[in-house]
Order: structure tokens, then C-alpha cells, then sequence
């Protein structure tokens, strides 16, 4: 039940943490801003007027004074764009001289492939893939979806995974964005294949989200995505700061390498707020079996539940009216990603917002750094994202 006025829709920023923002052994740590439109846009234009010939090797382009009113923006917008360029080796800066043009940019068109099990079932993908499609026609190239490539029976995603991969071999694509198949027993042996298969042909990898490697262990690719651990602590801080004395995570069995590190910020937040942690406090379970969902309230009674994603939290919350559970009257509920329906559920749900433009972006860049030196250390680019608090734990 309802206590007094409903906090609808609040975000609160989580960024990454300073331990992310430096170099770690084999993996550098990078946090992104939420958009670099303005930066994008001067790269863009810089990018365009040498594949053109308008700048030739050895031109010195616009002084920073310049780009600033072209754009309309400011001189540190400026100083990001051009660091960029010449991060690619376009451009080089010259002190108290201004910045002239390194090389030429091959014409040349590369494609990328997309290789996402179940893309078009799995919402969040679908904006962050859109982003990627849309940042590399900007440097112009393109990303193959792989749509109608080695149709399968449905329930077989793992199979529509590895055909694509051998499809994406023989097309001899540049490079291929990667998010590793979850959810079933074998997924470890088919993720190793995929990925096999892929550095046999010398293809460069960029993982999508997660890892294809059991948290804590870490593959040697770049990923995009957010700081697992940092999410799952904050979900589970905000049930404690709203009163919340017993709180569980439940997730669904065989879930990706994002739900073990959500679990290690649930764990954290719990010891923290609570002061003592159970094991009995996580589970992975089957949310259809309803006796066992059940016994699980009886035996610990909750009174807040995280979740290993809005997926689950909705099927969840689902059960829970089955049985009679009042939400948030007494269990509040949260989840993570912010999908479309998340706001849309009987109880809108509190979550963490996934910033998927910003990932799609980064993303792509990440491939291009990958392309142009592809014996650098992997990197963890880590994006901030947003809390949102709706009517689920009021």
C-alpha cells in the first residue's frame, strides 16, 4: 500500500567508479559520457573535408577558434573532437603552430557484423544497434544485421549464433560486434566456438554487455557496456534507503556473466546496509514454477526484491499477483535495463536505465581503435547510466 506521494519517474545519475577510470593490468577502464553529438558532428565534418580533398596531408585545418564558431560549441568540445582524430592518426598538433592533416582517409567501405542471439527479441539491443548503425555511416560503413541468415526452429538461437558467425567468416567482414549467448546449459562451449572461429580468421571482436567469460574472469576483448557490480549495489541500496530490511535477488537459471556481477554489488550493498550477508539471499530460478517462487516467500519473507533485469522483474511481478503479494505494499520490486514496457507494467517499475545511444556509439568507435591496432590491451568501456524511481518501490 501506498505511504504519501509517488515518486514517478525520478533519475539519478550512477557514475562509473574511480577505480574504473584507470589502467589495470591487461584491461583499461574508460568511462563515457551520455552523448558526443557535438564532437561527433566536428570529427564528422574534419573526416568528410579530407576523404573529399578539400584537406590534403600536410593542410592545416580550422584553428580551434574557428571549429568553436562553425559549431557552436565549446573549446573543450574542440579539444575532444581533434584528440579523437588524431587518436586515428588523421590529424596531428602541432604546439603554437595549429593541427594539420597526417593522412589521407581511404574511401574504402568496410562492413560490420552484428552477431546478437535473438536480436529483435531482446529490446534492449535494438537501439543500441541502431546507434551502431547509424555512428558507422557517419565515417562511411555499414553494419550487416544478419536478418534471414541461417533460419533455425525457434528455441535455438545457439545455432542461428554459430551459422551466423560462419556466415560473417566467409564474408570476410572487418570486424564483429559480439554479445555472448546466455540462458542455456551449454552456453560456455558455444560462446568458445564462436569466438575460436572468429580469431581463426583474424576477425576483431567488440562484446556487447557482457563477457563470454564466468565473472570475475575476463576475456582479452574490448566490451561495452555498464559497471555490473556498481548497478547491483545501487538497486540494492535504494531498497534499503526505502526501508527495506530483507532483501533477495532473484535472477533466471544460466544467465550471462552481467548477472554474477550485479550479485557482487547486491552482496556488497546488502553487508553494507545490513551488516550481514546469507547465501540463501540469491537465487536462480525457473519464475514459471509458482509452488517454488512460494516456498522461497515463505521461507526468507522479503520485503524487497532485485532482480537480474526488468524481464524478470516483470515475470516476477506477474507471480506475485498470482499470489496474492501486493507490490509495493509489501514486497517493492526493482530491475534493470529501463525496456519500453518497464513503465508500462500494472506497477511501473523501478530500474536501472541502460544508456543504449551512448553504448552504440562507443561501441562502434571501440571497433575502429580495434581495427587500427588490434594488438592493444582489451579495454572495459564503461558507460554511466540512470536510476529511475517509479511506483514498484515507493
Amino acid at each position: 500500500m501506498h505511504q504519501g506521494p509517488v515518486e514517478h519517474q525520478r533519475a539519478v545519475r550512477i557514475d562509473a567508479p574511480a577505480a574504473s577510470r584507470g589502467v589495470t593490468g591487461q584491461n583499461a577502464a574508460i568511462e563515457m559520457g551520455m552523448t558526443t553529438s557535438k564532437r561527433g558532428q566536428i570529427v564528422n565534418a574534419v573526416r568528410d573535408r579530407i576523404r573529399s580533398g578539400e584537406l590534403r596531408p600536410g593542410d592545416r585545418i580550422p584553428s580551434d577558434s574557428e571549429l568553436v564558431r562553425e559549431f557552436g560549441v565549446s573549446r573543450p568540445t574542440v579539444a575532444k573532437a581533434l584528440k579523437e582524430l588524431q587518436a586515428h592518426g588523421l590529424v596531428q598538433r602541432k604546439v603554437g603552430s595549429g593541427t594539420f592533416v597526417l593522412r589521407s582517409e581511404s574511401r574504402e567501405s568496410c562492413h560490420f557484423g552484428l552477431l546478437i542471439p535473438g536480436l529483435g527479441n531482446t529490446e534492449i539491443f535494438e537501439p543500441i544497434c541502431a546507434q551502431m548503425a547509424a555512428t558507422a555511416q557517419g565515417y562511411g560503413h555499414s553494419i550487416v544485421w544478419g536478418a534471414g541468415v541461417g533460419r533455425h526452429p525457434a528455441g535455438s538461437e545457439a545455432e542461428q549464433a554459430f551459422t551466423l558467425c560462419e556466415h560473417f567468416v566467409h564474408s570476410n567482414v572487418a570486424g564483429v560486434f559480439f554479445a555472448p549467448v546466455e540462458l542455456v546449459e551449454d552456453q560456455q562451449a558455444i560462446n568458445e566456438a564462436i569466438v575460436a572461429k572468429l580469431t581463426k580468421a583474424k576477425i576483431p571482436i567488440v562484446l556487447l554487455d557482457r563477457d563470454y567469460v564466468p565473472y570475475p574472469g575476463r576475456s582479452e576483448f574490448d566490451l561495452v557496456g555498464i559497471d555490473n557490480r556498481r548497478v547491483g549495489y545501487t538497486i540494492t541500496h535504494h531498497l534499503f534507503q526505502r526501508g527495506c530490511k530483507q532483501v533477495i535477488f532473484i535472477a533466471r537459471e544460466h544467465s550471462a556473466a552481467t548477472i554474477d556481477a550485479r550479485i557482487a554489488g547486491f552482496i556488497e550493498a546488502v553487508v553494507k546496509d545490513s551488516g550481514v550477508f546469507d547465501s540463501k539471499l540469491v537465487h536462480r530460478c525457473d519464475l514459471r514454477d509458482l509452488k517454488a517462487m512460494q516456498k522461497v516467500l515463505s521461507q526468507l519473507k522479503p520485503d524487497g526484491i532485485v532482480c537480474g533485469n526488468d524481464v524478470t522483474a516483470g515475470a516476477l511481478m506477474h507471480r506475485l499477483d498470482q499470489l496474492g503479494v501486493d507490490v509495493p505494499g509489501d514486497i517493492r520490486v526493482a530491475g534493470v535495463d529501463d525496456v519500453k514496457y518497464a513503465e508500462l507494467l500494472r506497477v511501473p517499475l523501478t530500474t536501472i536505465r541502460q544508456p543504449c545511444v551512448a553504448i552504440g556509439e562507443a561501441a562502434f568507435r571501440a571497433m575502429l581503435d580495434r581495427v587500427e591496432m588490434p594488438d592493444a590491451p582489451g579495454r572495459d568501456i564503461l558507460l554511466s547510466c540512470d536510476l529511475v524511481v517509479r511506483d514498484s518501490t515507493a
